[in-house]
């Protein structure tokens, strides 16, 4: 049986959290994330990459890749705390 918390949801670049898999036993699903557009597993496997990209995004204006799923209200710096504290 799968442990939870062998499951990652939360985008390590922007922590957006839609609840869906992004990671798995420490596998990427290749899942794009609707605010940052970070792909698991080719975005966010290096802290490094991580954090250049989290710059880039949010010096851009934290554009959403899809605008669709942007919640009403939506607050950055509320979403981003929710980034796991490893990958800060």
């Amino acid at each position: 049986m799968d442990n939870i918390d062998d499951i990652e949801s939360v985008c390590r670049v922007c922590g957006y959290d839609d609840g869906e898999p992004r990671w798995e036993n420490g596998c990427p699903n290749n899942d794009i994330c609707s605010a940052c557009g970070a792909e698991a597993g080719l975005n966010d496997y290096i802290l490094e990459g991580v954090r250049g990209l989290r710059g880039y995004w949010v010096g851009q204006g934290a554009p959403w890749t899809d605008p669709t799923r942007k919640p009403e209200g939506w607050d950055l710096l509320r979403q981003m705390a929710s980034i796991p504290p490893e990958w800060r």
